[in-house]
């Protein structure tokens, strides 16, 4: 049944100008300062992107402004890694959220495994499982993985990849549990620089509305048209974003907004409506869960305006005019 007011019409007439101007004068939360970089961030940097599953990107604010990408990373990294190891990922990280916070040194009890890919252990692993026989050719492969997400081709800010690794004591902490627990098999050390790196890697929020788009597109770039990763693993990434991308506020972001979205410290979320868009927020200041506040307040609005929350009823994924043809529907 089609909808009276499809998504794709919504899309293109939603006025994204207006809605940073209703949500820009939010003042609350704070800068992250962890790393410099991140310490030095804007405090009125507020951008937004969205990408169509016809490859078409809308963009208000400083959408080209490039900033790290952080902890949005995260699910990306599952992807490949899922990918690189054909499911076997699965078998190595937990995927049920935790109610703890995203740095908390802990595994999961009677197994090492860290509980999910997108708390620091978690993504400590599966960065570690990516292809690549070394750190430098792992570092590579996601590198090249992350630019075919987004289409084009990424760098990594130097300065911001240092500062992760020298600064990460708690994550080579994770690194060191996971490997006295038999589950990390790469040295401690060379897990925290992959992962290090793999944070400082440069986007904007156009580039990272694209990659989310990717996943909601069942694993096939809408702009490129390159078939990225299979769709029953950009179905498995979006899944656990739902359940465990924004940490220990999961379930009142997947209540409230409701569509599969990873949040990060530098103060960028990446959502993923699946088979419909893909969006892009980007504002520093962050709340005590570590997510932007206008981020999480535009989510929210961009939800209910476009009628995209994934549990609306009457407004189903299956019922959207617009959604893009899902990936190659293997069922690997």
């Amino acid at each position: 049944m089609t909808s009276p007011d499809p998504v794709s019409a919504r899309l293109r007439d939603y006025d994204l100008d207006d809605l940073r101007s209703r949500v820009l004068p939010e003042r609350g939360g704070e800068v992250n300062d962890s790393i410099p970089q991140l310490a030095d961030a804007d405090p009125d940097l507020f951008a937004i992107a969205l990408a169509a599953s016809d490859g078409r990107v809308r963009r208000s604010g400083q959408s080209t402004t490039p900033f790290s990408i952080q902890s949005a990373v995260k699910p990306f990294l599952f992807a490949l890694a899922l990918h690189d190891t054909d499911g076997d990922a699965l078998e190595r990280v937990g995927i049920e959220p935790t109610g703890e916070a995203f740095d908390a040194i802990k595994l999961e009890s009677g197994t090492g495994r860290p509980p999910n890919p997108m708390v620091n252990a978690g993504a400590l692993l599966t960065a570690a499982l990516v292809a690549g026989g070394d750190v430098a050719a792992r570092n590579d492969r996601i590198l090249r993985g992350l630019s075919s997400f987004a289409g084009r081709e990424l760098h990594v800010d130097e300065e911001v990849a240092r500062d992760e690794h020298a600064l990460g004591d708690r994550n080579h902490a994770l690194a060191h549990l996971m490997r006295a627990e038999g589950t990390l098999e790469v040295t401690a050390d060379d897990a925290v620089e992959v992962y290090a790196r793999a944070c400082a890697v440069r986007v904007d929020v156009e580039a990272l509305a694209v990659m989310g788009a990717t996943l909601a597109c069942g694993g096939r770039n809408p702009v490129t048209g390159e078939q990225v990763v299979s769709a029953s693993v950009a179905r498995d990434v979006v899944a656990v974003m739902a359940t465990c991308g924004v940490y220990d506020g999961s379930g009142r972001w997947m209540r409230s907004v409701g569509i599969p979205a990873k949040s990060s410290v530098s103060g960028a979320i990446v959502l993923s409506v699946p088979g419909v868009l893909g969006a892009a927020v980007m504002s520093p200041p962050l709340d005590r869960q570590g997510t932007s506040v206008r981020g999480h307040i535009a989510s929210g609005l961009l939800s209910r305006e476009l009628g995209v929350h994934v549990f609306g009823v009457g407004d189903t994924v299956a019922d959207r005019d617009g959604a893009c043809p899902v990936g190659d529907h293997d069922d690997a």
